[in-house]
């Protein structure tokens, strides 16, 4: 298997990490909902550390679509909730054909004190121009066609919006396997992709939307990657987020 290194750390692609997250589950057992909160969990700490270590009383809205990476959002936004932020939820898609784990994790939001915002009702954005960080967690490495409708939409606004950009594995729009950036692809400040980075993600002209780009911990076992002929530092025994670039 052809893995390329960044900085020390393997880049994959897309292929390839969608056979490691395959293998994460069917042979390793650690399910789609242990690594939507691996993810989800550091995607918020990223968020608090960019913001002086606290978010207590800050506004940050979680731009979410129907799939994982969905999901990874609304796990973030339930822990920054629970520290003390006050977050608003913007759903790009409609709640009824969310995949299935990510359907639990809005449900689950929806029992605590987070504003959950239907990206049609485009009336309710106004409190959004007062959000000091937006997390982009609409689309992840499995899009295969440039965001269109009320994605897009979404995408739009969040580009027109002077808050801070983070986006989960990757920025909306982008293709991860070439670094292709549809007509709408939100640019990120910062990028945290998850388990390794996608090698779109590592292209000279993805590098408007990537912006700094980090890897987080979902907790991929080592042996794993031994399977696939992919030789991986212990990257995550100092810290679950890690610098790539």
């Amino acid at each position: 298997m052809t893995v390329t290194v960044k900085n020390n750390i393997p880049v994959l692609s897309t292929a390839q990490i969608r056979e490691v997250d395959r293998l994460m589950i069917e042979r390793y057992g650690i399910q789609l909902i242990q690594m939507m909160e691996n993810a989800g969990r550091n995607l918020a700490l990223l968020v608090r550390r960019s913001m002086g270590e606290s978010v207590e009383n800050r506004r940050i809205c979680v731009a979410i679509g129907n799939g994982n990476n969905g999901g990874g959002g609304l796990v973030a936004a339930r822990h920054l909730s629970n520290w003390g932020a006050e977050v608003t939820v913007l759903v790009a898609t409609p709640d009824t054909i969310f995949k299935p784990v990510a359907a639990l994790q809005l449900e689950i939001v929806r029992h605590i004190p987070v504003s959950v915002v239907f990206a049609g009702q485009i009336n309710q954005w106004v409190n959004l121009q007062e959000t000091e960080l937006i997390i982009d967690a609409v689309f992840g490495y499995g899009l295969n066609r440039p965001p269109e409708g009320i994605a897009a939409g979404v995408i739009d606004k969040i580009n027109g919006m002077s808050s801070p950009v983070i986006s989960l594995d990757t920025p909306s729009g982008l293709n991860t396997s070439n670094g292709n950036a549809s007509p709408f692809t939100v640019r990120a400040d910062k990028t945290l992709t998850l388990a390794l980075p996608k090698n779109g993600l590592l292209m000279p002209k993805a590098r408007e939307y990537v912006g700094e780009l980090l890897v987080a911990d979902i907790s991929v076992p080592p042996l794993l990657y031994c399977e696939l002929g992919i030789e991986v530092p212990p990257l995550f025994d100092e810290d679950t987020i890690v610098p790539v670039q």
